[in-house]
């Protein structure tokens, strides 16, 4: 019986070392860290603190169904509301306005027609056809982490922000504006990347809004 127990005990150490040696850790991309900057915590503090801008630029958006692109009018930001106008001649979108706050947007279409929903992301599938992650996006489009959910971020050699994981999105931080008095850089080239969807967004200026 003895021999029985030592038996079913090594079998189990065996089987449980295999367990272990199959664990991969997911490699960082070359040249970058995990190990924030030591001026990290005091840059992320100004960022959350810049909740109220406006910026112009471009976004396009490539995904397996179809894919686009529409010229940012505005995108202005107060706080946690947000007003978003494109124009774009993909599937006849024209001029679109997106406004809402976390959990509500109002999508109102060229010919006039508006829609509501508690689901802004899927209402903006049902209405365009583009997959955008619009809740995070107002977080990722500064150089910051959405606030729920677990992420990583990835540095370069240079102490930027180079990469977000979050939500199995990859949002890959290409070029900065430079920065404005005490205000950080702000990202001047954004891609996030999931499985075979891509959003790019090129902001080609900034403006605080802050009262």
């Amino acid at each position: 019986m003895q021999r029985f127990f030592r038996t079913c005990l090594a079998l189990l150490l065996i089987v449980g070392l295999n367990a272990c040696t199959t664990i991969q850790l997911e490699p960082l991309p070359e040249g970058l860290t995990d190990q924030p900057p030591a001026d990290w915590q005091d840059r992320s503090a100004k960022l959350r603190q810049f909740d109220h801008w406006q910026l112009l630029g471009k976004l396009a958006v490539r995904q397996p169904s179809d894919s686009g692109t529409a010229i940012i009018n505005h995108w202005i930001q107060q706080g946690e509301a947000y007003d978003l106008a494109l124009s774009s001649s993909f599937l006849g979108m024209g001029s679109t306005s997106l406004k809402g706050v976390p959990g509500f947007i109002e999508l109102t279409l060229s010919n006039g027609e508006t829609y509501r929903s508690g689901d802004p992301d899927a209402l903006m599938k049902a209405a365009t056809g583009w997959q955008l992650p619009l809740q995070s996006l107002t977080w990722w489009i500064r150089g910051l982490p959405a606030p729920d959910g677990d992420f990583r971020l990835l540095f370069d050699d240079k102490d930027e922000l180079a990469m977000i994981r979050q939500a199995g999105w990859e949002i890959r931080y290409d070029r900065w504006h430079e920065p404005q008095g005490d205000q950080p850089a702000l990202p001047a080239r954004i891609t996030a990347v999931k499985e075979q969807k891509r959003v790019r967004v090129v902001v080609s200026s900034w403006r605080d809004l802050t009262p």
